[in-house]
């Protein structure tokens, strides 16, 4: 099973507190990559094929939602589960995450545990 995730955020502080938050899975085997723009995402995306990638929508270079088409659409890879993080909460931005092809949509500030929740889930992590 594949246990990489990918953490991309162009604020320094948010990297940090998504990677606390899940550290507790490097017990579990899991890798973690971080980028802190779209386009290192993109390439950390073709190159590790993580199974999870937390993905930030406002950045710099190129936006989440342009990340997210071109992983789900053009290289049409379905087995990366992409959680699209914003500070945004309107309905327009969370129909433009569907539209690309999101899994999920999570407004900041995010729970901790939540995250942690869906990351167990999705790399079928057994924590018991």
């Amino acid at each position: 099973m594949n246990k990489k995730i990918l953490i991309t955020d162009d604020e320094p502080h948010i990297r940090m507190l998504l990677e606390q938050t899940l550290e507790d899975l490097e017990d579990y085997d899991v890798e973690f990559f971080l980028a802190e723009n779209g386009e290192e995402a993109l390439a950390i995306i073709e190159e590790e094929r993580p199974a999870l990638v937390l993905l930030d929508v406002m950045m710099p270079k190129m936006n989440g939602f342009e990340v997210c088409r071109i992983v789900k659409q053009d290289w049409a890879l379905d087995d990366v589960f992409i959680i699209m993080l914003t500070a945004k909460g309107q309905e327009y931005d969370k129909e433009k995450g569907k539209e690309v092809g999101a899994d999920m949509y999570i407004t900041k500030p995010f729970n901790p545990d939540e995250i942690m929740a869906h990351a167990v889930r999705v790399l079928g992590i057994d924590m018991d």
